[in-house]
């Protein structure tokens, strides 16, 4: 229990004599690998040790009228006082329960237990019994993680991928232009857009600007071959397409559900890119001239190379350790937890330098399967954090001023900022358990055999929206795709009438 649940507990310490070990009688059933259902019974004779020592500590303070303090008979004490005693002992006795609990039961704790102090009573008669829930870490055998077989993807980047690079840098800088025409992949449209099932409206959106890419992604859906459906749209006029909302849609009713999307177009813009001049290349990271940026560019893409690598290693490597981790997983952990892989997650993407569209993206692609995402992270957790105990890994406070430095970089802030988000954020956690977990991934790869494959990474085809199409979204603890440090996302390039 934590220290705020043991205060709330029981006012006063125990009596020196009332820590003395209780003979409990303590079953364990176990619904699943992660929880335990726990029912302690305390025999009567412990019960009445603890009210004997509490009125025995009592009698030497008590006031009664009519006596002077210290003086009355003990059987009017008892009387007199048994409610507020009964108080007491009954949180010395579930002190010391959870106490020896803790002790003796062979089980690692990753929740606070599921339990009401105040629904207890002590019965006038016979033993006292509780019962709770926790949820704990599941028992497994190690498996074996040397010598894994691993496939490690290689490119030289060249002028053509700078190129591309700096293309999708610049027109984060771009400003969009009025379209005389049909639009066509890589335009823009403002458009109003609702979502149907049937005659109802679920949700909308009003004045969306929105690119046209082969997919459009949302938080419980996305529509395939977007851009084919968009193709050749004009100002004016209004589109339809399916949606097929995920298996973990906010809207319960309609998960897994095909519903309509209407697009209302109101105009079709395409993207001017500027120039590369002095002033925009300073505001792009005070670069002297192109040939700085484009080294810059490269660096990143290497270092974008190594997330991948990271991620196609740590695919393999917990897919094969995973194998045989058929736990069933509690809905409500995974529920819990779904947060927490999502910051990791972002945490990771963000210190790689991808972009702000870029981990929108993937945040929503994370949301439509969040359940088995989750589920298959958590499980991943458990056996990497128990190889980094066998192995003596951990994060130290140089492995944290690392982390918070790079995504600083990455983003633009400065390292005093971006720690005092993560921390008002409540992200330590997440970025303590990237670290770990990335230290156990280097030291399995550093027994492994590998074979180098051509780098051919996930295509950059998906354009996202922060919206859930089915509606029922009241998701707000969730981060959104932002810069640590800022307020708000980057911005769409600018409008020009």
């Amino acid at each position: 229990m934590s220290q705020k649940d043991t205060d709330e507990l029981v006012a006063d310490e125990p009596a020196e004599a009332d820590v003395e070990k209780l003979n409990l009688s303590i079953k364990v059933d176990s619904p699943s690998a992660c929880e335990r259902h726990i029912t302690v019974t305390i025999p009567r004779e412990d019960i009445d040790r603890y009210f004997d020592n509490a009125f025995s500590e009592l009698m030497d303070t008590a006031t009664v009228p009519g006596f002077r303090a210290g003086r009355a008979p003990r059987q009017l004490i008892e009387t007199r006082f048994r409610k507020d005693v009964a108080d007491k002992v009954k949180g010395s006795l579930l002190m010391a329960s959870m106490a020896k609990i803790t002790e003796d039961e062979d089980f690692s704790a990753i929740s606070e237990p599921d339990f009401d102090p105040m629904a207890v009573e002590i019965p006038t008669e016979g033993p006292m019994t509780f019962e709770f829930d926790i949820e704990v870490r599941p028992e497994f055998d190690l498996p074996q993680w040397k010598g894994l077989k691993i496939e490690r993807p290689i490119k030289e980047f060249g002028k053509k991928d700078v190129d591309t690079r700096l293309e999708r840098i610049l027109a984060e800088h771009g400003r969009l232009i009025p379209l005389d025409g049909p639009a066509k992949s890589g335009d823009y449209i403002t458009c109003n857009l609702k979502f149907m099932n049937g005659a109802v409206e679920l949700s909308s959106g009003k004045e969306e600007v929105i690119r046209i890419r082969p997919v459009l992604s949302f938080r419980d859906g996305k529509i395939t071959n977007f851009d084919k459906a968009m193709k050749g749209v004009k100002a004016g006029e209004t589109r339809e397409t399916p949606i097929k909302l995920s298996d973990d849609a906010p809207n319960e009713s309609l998960r897994g559900q095909e519903i309509t999307a209407v697009f209302d177009v109101l105009e079709v813009k395409q993207l001017e890119l500027p120039k590369l001049t002095a002033d925009l290349l300073s505001e792009m990271g005070d670069f002297e001239d192109e040939g700085q940026l484009r080294d810059a560019i490269q660096d990143d893409l290497k270092r974008q190379l190594e997330y991948y690598q990271q991620q196609q290693a740590r695919r393999q490597i917990t897919a094969a350790l995973t194998a045989a981790a058929d736990w069933q997983l509690p809905p409500e952990l995974l529920r819990r937890q779904s947060r927490r892989e999502l910051e990791r997650s972002v945490l990771e993407l963000r210190r790689a330098g991808f972009s702000d569209d870029e981990i929108r993206a993937y945040e929503n692609d994370l949301r439509q399967n969040s359940a088995a995402a989750t589920e298959r992270s958590l499980k991943e957790h458990f056996i990497l954090e128990k190889i980094a105990e066998e192995e003596g890994i951990d994060a130290s406070p140089d492995d944290y001023e690392s982390e918070i430095a790079l995504i600083a970089a990455q983003s633009g802030e400065s390292v005093r900022r971006v720690r005092a988000r993560l921390d008002k954020g409540g992200m330590m956690d997440a970025l303590r358990n990237q670290i770990v977990e990335r230290k156990v991934i280097d030291q399995v790869q550093a027994h492994a055999k590998f074979k180098e494959v051509p780098y051919a990474p996930e295509g950059t085809d998906t354009e996202a929206l922060d919206q859930a199409a089915g509606g029922q979204d009241n998701e707000t603890d969730i981060p959104e795709a932002k810069q640590p440090g800022e307020a708000e996302p980057l911005p769409t390039p600018k409008e020009y009438d």
